[in-house]
């Protein structure tokens, strides 16, 4: 049986925003936005909802693997390569880029 697919995805993370959402790129890392607050986990359990939500993938299927406390994060994602990831991400970003230019 193969093993599963796992890519790892560098994250810089701003918690307290007004809103979540993915905010584009911080050099290599994806910048990612989220209203919960940095206490308790909440802020890594809300940036880990946000990159399952905005990939279509099952929520265990993200997890938090370094940086627990800090903003630069390092997420597992499993059931998808580095390609289909960064193919993903790439369409999410540019989608909230032209998006956020038409208004």
């Amino acid at each position: 049986m193969p093993e599963p697919v796992t890519s790892r995805l560098s994250l810089r993370v701003q918690p307290n925003a007004a809103r979540s959402e993915l905010a584009g790129w911080h050099g290599t890392a994806l910048r990612v936005r989220v209203a919960a607050p940095p206490v308790q986990g909440r802020a890594n359990a809300a940036v880990a909802a946000i990159l399952a939500d905005s990939l279509q993938i099952p929520r265990r299927s993200v997890n938090i693997v370094r940086g627990h406390g800090s903003r630069d994060k390092v997420a597992a994602v499993a059931g998808l390569d580095d390609a289909e990831l960064q193919r993903r991400l790439r369409n999410l970003v540019n989608d909230a880029g032209s998006a956020a230019a038409r208004n």
